[in-house]
């Protein structure tokens, strides 16, 4: 995953690529760390997106600004648009379900 700190190349890049999932997580947070570890094997997994990671204690403007309630979280971008937001990282599989439901997804 690509590791974004700044706010203006986080926007850079929800803005250039069609599908962009940005994972966001402190590193201090356990349960960021077993979310972390999914979104590997999800990247691994055939699909379209763009993958973006964000530890929140160098964005705080950011989290204020998309009103991150808590961390792990993931939100699923298709055309600069905010897609999903998903707080519960249940499995592997299901994080794959939600991506490929944004692929899908037509206005």
């Amino acid at each position: 995953m690509n590791e974004v700190s700044s706010t203006s190349a986080l926007y850079d890049s929800i803005n250039t690529h069609e599908l962009t999932a940005v994972y966001l997580y402190t590193p201090m947070c356990g349960t960021c760390q077993v979310a972390g570890r999914m979104m590997e094997v999800v990247k691994k997994l055939p699909q379209s997106f763009h993958f973006d990671k964000v530890n929140l204690n160098y964005l705080p403007q950011f989290a204020e600004e998309q009103s991150i309630e808590s961390v792990p979280c993931l939100i699923l971008y298709k055309n600069s648009e905010e897609r999903e937001r998903i707080y519960a990282f249940q499995s592997v599989p299901h994080l794959y379900e939600m991506l490929k439901k944004t692929e899908t997804f037509t206005d």
